[in-house]
């Protein structure tokens, strides 16, 4: 049974901060406007990609950081769902978007259509030391992290530590006003982070964790929309091929691969902390122990979600907006081998990964069918807008990182 999408409630795509090359947008808003449902957007100016798409409805332009007040951002989106004139289904892409419309569901819940989850737990989930915490609590594999309060921490960490370690910022939203790390990064020695550590003030906001070795390790990913009840209405599976920034970065080419044991393990987590809605994980398989390690958890949209659908057309976007508005949602198997891939980032991952030792022996030699990004045959503007604002900051991106890299560094960035 092919999708058949409530063509009377639209959905708003819902961001906070300044990234306005997002292909998860725009996927977002082509995969429920093929199904003719009106879809609206915020974007930071009139001139993104999303704004260009022959699906969106209507753009409302609306600059924001993702440091705002919470009222700020509550009384923007209530007046956005007014000039829209009907209930909307909302579409977070990034952590502050999903915890804004956890912790005001009351305040949301008139305009807007969104599962409801207990307020404080995508807060939680979306922070590297919460997500740690309850993946001790319920039996699930994360890499070993400590949580320094201090100089002094650091120093005694750094005495027993095996590096090299990784450094993360703790909290998600920490990253918009005064972040300690760039990004993900990788510290080689214990002079290293103590030269870092001088920076990071009396109360350092990171997380210290033990680095997987990309030689010994394989990267998957998990998709999935869960219903009030937290059983999945769709879950799939895939493997990391490329990310760029490498190897903790956005996803740059990624096949579906059916895994039972990760969509068990990840079905079986969800159910423990009693998830409803769209998630987006990213786990590191690592064969020393055999164990699926759980790195990320992204409690909204993940970029690469046009991955994933199943013989029945649905995604996990189709999948949220069909049960919130009351409709069936079609099952079927994901379909396996098929290729996604960001136009714009795989070039420049291609060619940093083939020294990189990483491998990715469950990918399938031949591709079933291929998803891009950003270019789509009925839909071209989003690609041409992409190009033409990604060329210089795209140049200068790539200049920089070999700059490092010729200075022997070794950080990580990761995005959205």
């Amino acid at each position: 049974m092919p999708c058949q999408a409530d063509r009377d409630v639209p959905g708003l795509i819902v961001k906070f901060g300044d990234y306005p090359l997002h292909h998860g947008g725009v996927g977002a808003i082509r995969s429920l406007g093929r199904l003719g449902v009106p879809m609206y957007a915020i974007t930071e100016d009139p001139y993104t990609p999303a704004a260009s798409s022959r699906y969106l409805t209507r753009a409302f332009v609306w600059p924001t950081t993702g440091a705002e007040e919470p009222a700020h951002l509550v009384e923007g989106l209530l007046r956005i769902g007014r000039r829209i004139g009907r209930p909307a289904v909302l579409i977070p892409t990034d952590e502050e978007a999903a915890v804004l419309i956890a912790e005001h569901q009351d305040d949301l819940a008139g305009p807007f259509l969104f599962p409801r989850v207990d307020p404080a737990l995508p807060r939680r989930l979306a922070s590297k030391q919460g997500l740690h915490e309850l993946c001790v609590e319920h039996g699930v594999a994360s890499p070993t992290a400590a949580f320094p309060e201090s100089y002094e921490e650091i120093t005694a960490f750094a005495d027993e530590a095996r590096f090299p370690v990784v450094a993360k910022n703790r909290e998600a939203f920490v990253r918009r006003r005064r972040p300690a790390v760039n990004g993900t990064t990788r510290i080689a020695t214990r002079e290293g982070l103590l030269t870092l550590a001088r920076d990071w003030g009396e109360r350092p906001g990171v997380i210290l964790q033990e680095y997987l070795p990309r030689e010994e390790a394989e990267d998957w990913i998990v998709h999935a929309c869960f219903d009030a009840d937290s059983a999945p209405l769709a879950l799939f599976t895939g493997v990391k091929v490329r990310s760029w920034p490498p190897h903790a970065g956005m996803t740059a080419n990624a096949y579906v691969v059916d895994n039972p044991e990760l969509a068990d393990l990840a079905a079986r987590f969800i159910k423990q902390i009693g998830f409803s809605g769209i998630i987006d994980l990213d786990l590191r398989f690592d064969r020393r122990d055999g164990q699926y390690k759980l790195l990320d958890f992204n409690p909204r949209m993940g970029a690469q979600f046009r991955l994933f659908e199943n013989e029945s057309g649905v995604d996990v976007v189709r999948a949220m907006h069909l049960h919130l508005t009351g409709r069936p949602v079609p099952e079927g198997e994901q379909r396996a081998g098929h290729r996604y891939v960001v136009e714009n980032i795989d070039l420049p991952a291609l060619l940093a990964y083939r020294r990189s030792g990483y491998t990715t022996p469950h990918a399938p030699a031949r591709a079933s069918g291929t998803e891009l990004a950003w270019f789509a045959g009925d839909d071209p503007l989003p690609f041409l807008t992409m190009l033409a604002r990604f060329v210089r900051p795209g140049a200068k991106h790539l200049y920089q990182l070999w700059r490092t890299s010729r200075r022997g560094g070794s950080t990580i960035t990761t995005t959205k």
